[in-house]
């Protein structure tokens, strides 16, 4: 049994290789990758990371923009879904195939209607015969080391906590509003003094 990958980049440059690679796929699609090396990894987009269902999940940056001239691409890491992240994948190296320079315009569509990409250029989606073909190419990548993050569960802070200072030595300790308002301004541990809030806000 084939030992399943267990870091991103090398899950992504395995799957550019082999006969059903998404090299071979731009190939036939006649779209080559002409770059020997294309750097692929997970992480978050320069605009756009966050905004709910226009979430900016994918984007490719060409050798022009790279001071070793290798391209690289970023997937977000909100995707865990192996297909939803090879559809992605095949959008981005269209635009690697093309050039980062087209945008989404004529040539990018090109390549990516004619590799199974359709809907919107700016938020493709995978045709049912790209689909069967990434679920090949995903079977034999085996799963994807990766768990989705989830950007919509951060708690904002609620409570601000309150500077307690003993002035006498300088100790420090904070402490809710409603500890203090209930059980008064703590003792320094140092000087056995009781110590004083700062309720000015900050």
């Amino acid at each position: 049994m084939k030992k399943p990958h267990t870091l991103r980049d090398q899950w992504f440059a395995a799957a550019l290789t082999g006969p059903h690679g998404l090299r071979a796929a731009f190939k036939d699609a006649g779209h080559p990758l002409d770059a020997e090396t294309i750097r692929i990894s997970t992480g978050f987009p320069s605009r756009g990371a966050g905004r709910g269902n226009k979430q900016t999940i994918g984007q490719c940056w060409d050798q022009a923009r790279i001071k070793d001239n290798i391209c690289q691409i970023y997937i977000s890491p909100v995707l865990a879904d192996p297909l939803k992240v090879l559809g992605v994948l095949v959008h981005e190296l269209a635009h690697a195939a093309v050039g980062c320079q087209h945008g989404h315009k004529a040539p990018f569509k090109r390549a990516a209607t004619a590799l199974g990409l359709t809907g919107p250029m700016t938020a493709t989606t995978e045709s049912p015969e790209l689909v069967a073909r990434l679920a090949v190419l995903a079977e034999r990548l085996g799963p994807y080391p990766h768990a989705a993050l989830d950007l919509t569960g951060r708690k904002k802070q609620t409570t601000r906590m309150i500077k307690t200072e003993c002035e006498p030595c300088g100790y420090i300790a904070r402490l809710s509003r409603k500890a203090i308002d209930e059980h008064g301004a703590p003792i320094c541990p140092s000087c056995m003094d009781q110590m004083t809030a700062d309720i000015v806000n900050e």
